[in-house]
């Protein structure tokens, strides 16, 4: 399934229900951010409209094999470009470990917090192996 794009939906990406949507763009997102090299963390974020239809993507940020420094100004610069109502954040854990560090859930609770603030919402941070994703919102984390 492709990423869906706001400009027109298809008439088969509009029978498609929003788990089915969110799905594609989770996969999306997966497959970006565990792109080879897979040597560094790298993250990548989705922006959505209300009705969580995709608007547009951006890479924000890439570290080392266990650190991802998150340039939360131009996500967010990013997102008010798009005039975003939603962003999905996602990060890859090159080191196979899939929870989230102490950085990542400090990081994340204060991009959700200056995101509110916006009038967006974080709708979920997930951090991906090659085995396994981990949902910071399903873990109570956002």
């Amino acid at each position: 399934m492709s990423v869906l794009t706001l400009a027109r939906l298809t008439p088969r990406e509009e029978a498609l229900s929003p788990e089915q949507r969110a799905g594609g763009m989770i996969a999306y997102l997966q497959q970006v951010v565990l792109a080879p090299p897979l040597v560094h963390e790298r993250g990548h974020a989705i922006f959505v409209n209300a009705d969580s239809i995709w608007l547009g993507d951006a890479p924000c940020g890439i570290g080392t094999m266990t650190a991802l420094s998150l340039r939360m100004r131009a996500l967010l610069g990013e997102a008010l470009r798009y005039d975003a109502a939603g962003i999905i954040l996602a990060h890859s854990h090159p080191s196979g470990h899939c929870r989230p560090s102490g950085c990542d859930i400090a990081a994340t609770r204060r991009l959700a917090e200056v995101a509110r603030a916006l009038d967006m919402a974080l709708i979920d941070h997930l951090i991906f192996t090659v085995d396994a994703v981990y949902s910071m919102r399903a873990g109570g984390l956002v």
